[in-house]
């Protein structure tokens, strides 16, 4: 079984789980053909991404003339088709607002069914059900192999109108959710008749990547939040929470792992604050050093406005850290108050602070007892090899659905 993976921009520092993905199905005798859109314009600094990206085979990288090509060679050999997937973009063009980029995804999706072609795929397998899932579903309308794709969130339930998600979902072999809340979602603007359709298949984590968890440091509560820099994520409101925290528990201290745009808005909270001893900026890490800034804390904080189901909070959960977190998505499937970890309500400064003083009072004794339990969760919840078997099952499926 061969699958044709279409992409965005891959691989990226915050999308490992893809990565992990392929290789576990890979591991299963599943071969997979590699087609992103284009390379991260962010520095790789983790081996395994690094490696990734020498097996992309990246179609904007064809430049315009052979994307074009590839169109027209198409609509000479299955003009109707080509006629039918012409006019499918058409329909994205006028529910999205945008003439151009249905344009250039039918462009994308004639190379992509080229290559699918030459390489022998039988199935194409989209993540996030944006540009991708579109280019793949374009894809399948020129004659190419049958289409699934991974919905994630938040992006794309944000401006599920605006994206035709529910086309997608309903022209699809499958579609996948990575949470209950992910499914419940599709499920709001996909027919009826596509509800079977939709599969949860959770994004993992290789177990053997997390061995015995280490003992959590002495002292102070040392918290940790790992996330790119960005509103939804909810850093500011973390920070403006630790401030009114420190006042009751001056030794709190917080790691911040990441980087992105709003940068120096944080770094500015943290001089307002005068919180600079108490707060430190790593920047992005390669996974090894994610794993060891799990190591050197005693809870991650996942502040978030939005999500899908944060891989970084599986992560912390494998490493036996308790996760205080925020009522969103997917995150009360994995953070079960006082077993795993805390929630709070998303946005609440006030809450999050009192949070912050409520677990810096609890002995380190039953931290240990609560990230030993949200390790036993996770394992049995989110197993790569294992949710890689559910997801190569769903393709032979689709493949002899298809073909028969």
């Amino acid at each position: 079984m061969k699958i044709a993976y279409v992409l965005n921009t891959y691989p990226q520092p915050s999308q490992s789980f893809i990565r992990r993905e392929i290789q576990a199905l890979e591991r299963r005798g599943v071969e997979v053909v590699r087609l992103p859109m284009r390379r991260s314009d962010q520095a790789l600094s983790d081996p395994g991404d690094q490696a990734e990206a020498s097996h992309c085979h990246y179609v904007l990288r064809a430049g315009a003339a052979r994307l074009l090509w590839s169109f027209v060679a198409t609509a000479m050999r299955a003009p109707g088709r080509s006629w039918g997937a012409f006019r499918l973009a058409l329909r994205l063009a006028r529910v999205g607002g945008n003439w151009l980029r249905p344009m250039i995804y039918l462009l994308e999706a004639a190379y992509v069914l080229n290559i699918a072609r030459q390489e022998g795929c039988s199935h194409l397998h989209a993540h996030f059900g944006t540009n991708a899932a579109a280019v793949a579903m374009l894809t399948e309308a020129l004659g190419g192999p049958g289409y699934s794709f991974t919905a994630h969130g938040p992006e794309e339930f944000d401006a599920p109108q605006s994206l035709s998600l529910g086309l997608k979902v309903d022209r699809s072999s499958f579609s996948v959710a990575v949470s209950s809340f992910g499914r419940s979602q599709l499920s709001r603007w996909a027919s009826f008749g596509a509800w079977s359709r939709i599969k949860v298949v959770h994004c993992a984590i290789e177990p053997d990547q997390f061995p015995a968890p280490q003992a959590m440091p002495e002292g102070g509560l040392k918290l940790v939040a790992i996330g790119r820099f960005v509103e939804q994520k909810g850093q500011m409101v973390l920070l403006l929470a630790l401030a009114e925290a420190l006042r009751a528990m001056p030794d709190l201290h917080l790691t911040l792992v990441g980087d992105g745009e709003m940068r120096a808005d944080l770094e500015a909270a943290i001089a307002a604050h005068d919180m600079s001893a108490n707060v430190t900026l790593t920047g992005w890490l390669p996974e090894a050093g994610v794993r060891d800034a799990l190591a050197r804390a005693h809870v991650l904080v996942m502040p978030s406005f939005a999500e899908g189901l944060p891989m970084v909070i599986m992560e912390a959960m494998a490493a036996g850290r308790p996760v205080l977190a925020t009522y969103v998505a997917g995150t009360p499937e994995l953070v079960v108050p006082d077993e795993t970890g805390w929630l709070v309500p998303a946005g609440d400064v006030t809450g999050l602070a009192d949070a912050l003083v409520q677990v810096s009072g609890i002995p380190r004794s039953r931290l240990e007892e609560m990230g030993a339990a949200a390790r036993r969760r996770v394992l049995l919840r989110h197993d790569v090899d294992a949710e890689a078997a559910k997801l190569a099952g769903h393709f032979a499926a689709a493949i002899k659905d298809h073909d028969g």
